[in-house]
């Protein structure tokens, strides 16, 4: 669990960088830019001391990649403009959760015990409880539907990711060579980004191909490139490994409920550094998330 802790954390403090540099450059070359920042610094360490691109596991953390870094990604960044990002991050941190148990039970056969559902569910309860938006908040207008859509196949996304990450380290030990501890997690990591970069240069290729450039003033890189730096580094490189880390050593409904806490250590990252509001019920959404985290590390 101690993955999963470090994990959501590294996650909650790329989240902040991620909103600065969102505001010095245009998204689609923020995200790719900290992906690759991110994949030469994994690279670099699995090429030289870990197994590069090899190994029994690689062909389902590639998949892993496509399907979570790049295709959910992707739909996730559709559904922002549609909800709005607090109603996003609700939908898809809380659906990706019991996405990812119902398809490691199908597929794997491992399936959580009773303890265990109820106090995930608490913890997907209290971050909704949480981020929900208030009746003063902006309210989304038109794209619903569409929202919807994206922010489902961004959960799916999600979910089926990890569940490929959990399936690619069965193989491996099978295979007689499983995988364990930070270094494996580093190696995942950058296999598994891989996948995901892939899919986001694609996109980004069609996006310069299918529409007009974006003007030069909205991009300040002189600005941006030390956030971009720190946001690789804390999320896709860091938090990622963690992230694979964890799922070498627990199933889906345990890391993901855990992970699924991130927006609630952004809220007091958030307060002390840029000044955001707490309100009192994403306090009490707070407590009882963390209760559900508390009761998930204990249960059997």
């Amino acid at each position: 669990m101690l993955a999963a802790f470090c994990c959501t954390l590294l996650f909650a403090c790329s989240a902040i960088t991620g909103r600065r540099l969102s505001h010095l450059v245009p998204g689609t070359q923020a995200n790719l830019t900290r992906l690759l920042i991110a994949a030469t610094l994994l690279g670099l360490w699995s090429h030289f001391f870990g197994s590069g691109l090899h190994g029994p596991a690689f062909p389902f953390l590639f998949a892993s990649g496509c399907v979570g870094f790049g295709i959910g990604d992707l739909a996730l960044f559709q559904t922002y403009p549609r909800l709005g990002t607090r109603r996003a991050m609700v939908m898809v941190q809380c659906l990706a959760a019991p996405f990812a148990a119902l398809a490691e039970w199908v597929w794997l056969n491992h399936s959580p015990t009773l303890p265990q559902a109820g106090f995930g569910l608490l913890v997907l309860t209290g971050v909704g409880l949480a981020l929900m938006p208030t009746k003063n908040e902006p309210q989304p207008g038109t794209g619903l539907a569409a929202g919807f859509f994206f922010g489902t196949i961004s959960a799916l996304c999600q979910g089926g990711g990890a569940v490929l990450s959990r399936k690619g380290y069965a193989v491996a030990a099978a295979a007689g060579a499983p995988l364990h501890g930070l270094r494996d997690g580093i190696n995942a990591a950058y296999q598994r980004m891989v996948g995901g970069i892939l899919i986001s240069a694609a996109f980004f290729l069609y996006l310069k191909l299918a529409h007009r450039p974006q003007a030069a003033s909205k991009s300040n890189w002189a600005a941006g490139w030390p956030w971009a730096a720190a946001n690789g580094m804390l999320g896709p490189a860091f938090g990622v490994t963690c992230f694979q880390w964890a799922l070498m050593s627990s199933p889906t409904n345990l890391v993901l409920p855990i992970v699924a806490t991130t927006p609630l250590v952004v809220l007091p990252l958030a307060h002390f550094i840029e000044g955001d509001r707490i309100t009192r019920r994403a306090i009490l959404g707070g407590l009882i998330a963390v209760g559900g985290v508390i009761g998930l590390t204990l249960s059997k």
